[in-house]
Parts: structure tokens; C-alpha cells; sequence
């Protein structure tokens, strides 16, 4: 991976995989779009940054991106609310930002994706994605939304013949990302980082960070009994003390 491209890269897992990424001997420049720019002290000499927003009508910015072999997406957002709550707003914003972006950037760089040439890409979706999740409703659906999508395009592309796949991360709550209003603590981030590169590596099309310690026995009271697990989460996050609003 010697050129890559990293939107949503300014904090969080994005910052974190563009600055694992550069620190590599092979790797010759990494790109990072955001709609803000990153602390200038992780802005390395391998490192270029751009500001774009996502909700744009026109995607033409990304046609200067000729060179890349890499296309690393993290952008995105949610809100912690009862659906009763949510402005009509975010709903339309929320997919502008984490499906149709994503799709449409996919769908921009897809003939080198679909070629014999390697080009590797991960999309950062969610473990929402996979279940029912009450108080993160529009969350969940943009990230189902996105979950089926990649799903449906890998094997088209397995069926094309080429061996790149789209990588899908769905993790739960990452520790040391801005997603819940914090800074950004690199070091805690790194390691996961780091796993997601190997993985992009390997043209794996799927990573569920703390699968078996934590979302295989989630997953399977989902798929036993969606209302029940439900019920169950409903009551977790109100009792978590979560309920607030939650931004990447």
C-alpha cells in the first residue's frame, strides 16, 4: 500500500490508520480529506490533507486522486436519541454522510477496484449494522444500509474475477476515538489500527473487533430472538447513561 487515501481521516480511527499507514517504510504518501484538518503534531512529511464535505452534490473533488492504491473510509456520524427525537434533518444527513458517500465513492474508484491490479479498501461500519439498536435507529439503519451494500458489491466482485474485496470493520465502541465528543488518544487507537492495515492487507472482507469475546453471543441472541435482544439493549443504554448526542 504505497498511495492511499484516507476520508474521514482528521481524528478517531481514520487519524489513526493515515499516521500507521505513513510511519510504514513502503507507504510513499497518504491523503486525508475531512470537512476539518487534523492537529498539526500527527501531520507528517508523507501526509497531505484537504477539507470536503461529504454532503456536496458534486464528487468531482476526488477525480485528483489518479495514484492511490488504497481507499480507507471512516467518516461518519451518529446520534444517541429516541427516534420520536430525531429531526428529519439528520435523518437525510445521517445517510448523505455514512451510506451515499461511501457508495459514491466506491462507485468512483471502482474500475481500479474491480481490475487485477491490488487496491485495497475498508470501510468503517458498525456492529449496529448487524442487529436491532433502539436509540441509535437512523444510526443503525445507515450503517445496515452500508453493511448489505458492501455484502452485495464483494461478490460481484469475487464473480469479476479480481481478488480486491471491500473490507468491512464493524466495531462497537472504540476507546480513544472523538465519536463520543472526546479528543483523540492515538495510542489507545494504534493497535486497532494497526489490525485493520494487516487485514486491508489481506483483502478481507470483514473484521468485527472483540468478536468472540463480546459479539458472538450478542449476535446469536440477536439472531434467536431479535425482540427479546431488543428489549435487552433498550434497557442497557438507558441504563448506561449514554443517552446524548454522539458525533465522530
Amino acid at each position: 500500500m504505497k498511495r492511499a487515501l484516507i476520508v474521514g481521516g482528521a481524528n478517531g480511527i481514520g487519524l489513526a490508520v493515515a499516521t500507521e499507514l505513513a510511519a510504514c517504510p513502503g507507504c510513499e504518501h497518504v491523503y486525508i480529506v475531512d470537512k476539518a484538518d487534523p492537529e498539526p503534531q500527527y501531520v507528517t512529511k508523507k501526509m497531505e490533507t484537504f477539507r470536503f464535505d461529504l454532503t456536496a452534490d458534486d464528487f468531482s473533488f476526488f477525480d485528483r486522486f489518479t495514484n492511490i492504491d488504497t481507499l480507507v473510509i471512516t467518516a461518519g456520524f451518529g446520534r444517541l436519541a429516541l427516534f420520536r427525537d430525531v429531526e428529519e434533518r439528520h435523518i437525510a444527513e445521517s445517510f448523505s454522510v455514512n451510506t451515499i458517500a461511501a457508495m459514491r465513492l466506491i462507485r468512483r474508484f471502482y474500475d481500479r477496484i474491480e481490475g487485477r491490479s491490488d487496491f485495497h479498501v475498508g470501510v468503517m461500519v458498525s456492529i449496529a449494522g448487524f442487529m436491532t439498536s433502539p436509540f441509535f435507529s437512523v444510526y443503525a439503519a445507515t450503517k445496515a444500509a452500508l453493511r448489505v451494500f458492501i455484502e452485495s458489491v464483494n461478490a460481484e466482485l469475487e464473480q469479476a474475477g479480481t481478488t480486491n474485496r471491500i473490507l468491512n470493520v464493524s466495531p462497537g465502541s472504540i476507546a480513544g476515538t472523538s465519536f463520543t465528543r472526546q479528543r483523540t488518544e492515538l495510542e489507545k487507537v494504534r493497535p486497532l489500527a494497526r489490525e485493520i492495515i494487516g487485514r486491508l492487507e489481506r483483502k478481507e472482507d470483514l473484521f468485527i473487533p472483540g468478536y468472540e469475546e463480546t459479539f458472538r453471543e450478542v449476535l446469536e441472541r440477536y439472531h434467536k430472538d431479535f425482540r427479546a435482544e431488543g428489549r435487552r439493549s433498550y434497557q442497557y443504554k438507558l441504563n448506561s447513561g449514554r443517552i446524548k448526542t454522539e458525533r465522530t
